[in-house]
């Protein structure tokens, strides 16, 4: 569909990104994610992945041609840029709505609103080898308009953010790691994605959904009112059917048996 082509097997929905030669997101690119998002919603996906379609090179970042055009169009970019800011993360914020796990699987260059939008997944899984992340706006004379101040700031803190915002800064995947940007670098970042998803995907999908939502909106709230976000998230998932067929399954278990029950490991572990 469009720059991006979909899979779905076994309720994983795969979505590869592709624009060659280079792979920069344009504005054609936002409706189309749309559509990947919506095709995310529907009944039977238990799990997003988004990549790029070639090792390389996942969204290198957005069209500097694109920005370009409208910096010589002021008149245009004064009427529209602030909308449009406002449609690109209310976009990305669908993401953090959806009640499956969404996993950035960033097999090459990962700069500019390629992090920003890798940064609004729930999972980010680095690729082995000479790839850079980044948000290199500042050296071009603008600032991450897609959320990328706010979520990066939110994920490494306040300091490793302006280290790496206000120097344009590129690292590699390992040194992404270690600032704790990516949660895993594989040798395949797609496969990996995939083993997670098919890990979650066995787990009863409201009690999924509830953890998640937990977690996102309750990050933004004060202390008090997020425990009630929690209560209220916690006894959703204890209406779910998915509660009392794993819980009777536990239980089911000789006691020596219970500890291997929930320790089970996804293959990467």
């Amino acid at each position: 569909m469009g720059l991006w082509t979909q899979t779905l097997d076994d309720g994983i929905l795969v979505a590869r990104y592709d624009n060659p030669p280079m792979n920069y997101f344009t504005e054609d690119a936002f409706s189309d994610l749309s559509s990947v998002i919506d095709h995310a919603s529907a009944s039977g996906v238990r799990a997003l992945i988004l990549t790029g379609v070639r090792s390389g090179r996942f969204i290198t970042h957005f069209s500097v041609e694109q920005i370009l055009d409208g910096l010589a169009n002021p008149d245009v970019l004064i009427a529209s840029g602030p909308a449009r800011n406002v449609t690109v993360n209310a976009l990305t914020r669908r993401i953090n709505e959806l009640p499956i796990p969404v996993i950035a699987a960033m097999n090459g260059d990962t700069m500019g609103f390629g992090l920003e939008l890798s940064l609004a997944c729930d999972f980010r899984i680095g690729e082995v080898g000479d790839y850079r992340y980044g948000l290199p706006e500042v050296r071009l004379g603008i600032i991450p308009g897609g959320g990328g101040t706010q979520r990066l700031a939110r994920i490494v803190g306040r300091a490793v953010a302006l280290d790496l915002v206000l120097r344009a800064r590129l690292i590699d995947p390992e040194e992404a790691l270690r600032l704790g940007i990516v949660h895993e670098v594989a040798l395949d970042s797609v496969n990996r994605a995939i083993e997670l998803a098919q890990e979650m995907s066995a787990m009863p999908p409201v009690a999924l959904a509830m953890a998640k939502k937990a977690i996102h909106e309750g990050s933004e709230l004060p202390l008090n009112a997020a425990l009630v976000l929690e209560a209220d998230a916690s006894f959703r998932s204890k209406l779910a059917p998915g509660a009392l067929t794993a819980c009777a399954e536990y239980v089911a278990l000789p006691y020596e048996e219970r500890r291997d029950w929930v320790d089970r490991r996804s293959a990467g572990d």
